[in-house]
């Protein structure tokens, strides 16, 4: 059953967009503010607005919360590998088209719905819908995630994560050649001023910081190792745009259509390669590899034939 609230817009938030109030005040994620507003379940004195819209100090916002979720049978996930799993942790390899929780607008599979299918119990600790959840990868990324089975396991994976004492390599193929073919792209991550659902370098976003290091270069594109140290999303698509070299078929990030179409590639080349970490229960350093998926080597496979690779 859904219940309604009203607050005041407190002077703190005089100024900033609807949806941010909303989320603030209430408690909720941006993307699930935003679609409370977009369905005309938040008003301000009274009238539905746009989401970006700014809000007044006094004003009073009243928001109409959908009630719990009906419960639903966790259905499982073709292609969702477990890599290793113990008291503490379970390591998968996710496929492409999967999404790590539930969110508002996502009905597609989940990691976590997967888990659950297969009989994994994990942590509780965390948000409802993202439990057990320490770290995220996109829908069109593929690779090694590790999720958390025991509380104390989420507990020191959320502080290692937060730490940067978790070493996340990727592996991606962009194009052009990057030069130089080893370095360290620097620059803040926030919400793109323009576009939803988009990020972008944005001048005061949070810090963010990916190593790259070329491993293969062919043709007008190159195989590149990236090491991130924070973790934003979308942190190397959005890097990687941003110094013109965008993951080969990320045509969210400007990259070229027609060469995504001629390697066959429905989504972005980006493959999180490798997780390395302090074991939470062992307290062993230990490395998890995922090796690409079909469509990733394909890919890659079409541009080591080319007549010029080296």
């Amino acid at each position: 059953m859904s219940a309604t609230r009203s607050l005041p817009v407190p002077e703190g938030l005089d100024g900033i967009r609807l949806d941010v109030a909303v989320s603030r005040l209430f408690g909720l994620s941006r993307a699930a503010a935003a679609q409370l507003v977009e369905a005309g379940d938040a008003r301000l004195d009274g009238s539905a607005g746009n989401k970006s819209a700014r809000v007044a100090s006094g004003a009073w916002l009243e928001v109409t919360l959908p009630g719990p979720p009906v419960p639903t049978q966790p259905a499982p996930v073709p292609g969702l590998r477990i890599l290793h799993s113990d008291d503490d942790i379970v390591v998968v390899d996710k496929p492409v088209g999967v999404a790590v929780h539930a969110s508002p607008g996502w009905r597609g599979p989940t990691v976590v719905g997967g888990l659950a299918a297969a009989g994994y119990t994990i942590a509780t600790s965390g948000a409802a819908e993202r439990q057990g959840v320490v770290h995220r990868l996109d829908v069109g990324t593929t690779g090694v995630m590790v999720v958390a089975k025991s509380e104390r396991a989420y507990s020191l994976l959320k502080r290692a994560f937060k730490a940067r004492e978790v070493e996340k390599r990727y592996h991606a193929v962009v194009q052009g050649q990057l030069d130089p073919l080893r370095g360290t792209i620097d620059a803040p991550i926030d919400r793109h001023p323009h576009h939803d659902g988009r990020w972008a370098v944005v001048s005061g976003g949070r810090e963010s910081v990916t190593h790259y290091d070329t491993l293969e270069a062919f043709p007008g594109t190159s195989l590149v190792d990236i090491q991130l140290e924070t973790g934003r999303t979308h942190q190397i698509r959005v890097h990687m745009a941003a110094v013109r070299h965008p993951c080969v078929g990320d045509l969210t990030y400007g990259a070229d259509p027609t060469l995504a179409s001629r390697l066959g590639l429905a989504r972005q080349w980006l493959h999180a390669r490798s997780l390395s970490f302090t074991h939470p229960g062992s307290s062993e350093w230990v490395t998890f590899v995922s090796d690409y998926p079909a469509d990733l080597s394909q890919a890659l496979e079409s541009l080591r034939d080319g007549p010029q690779a080296h």
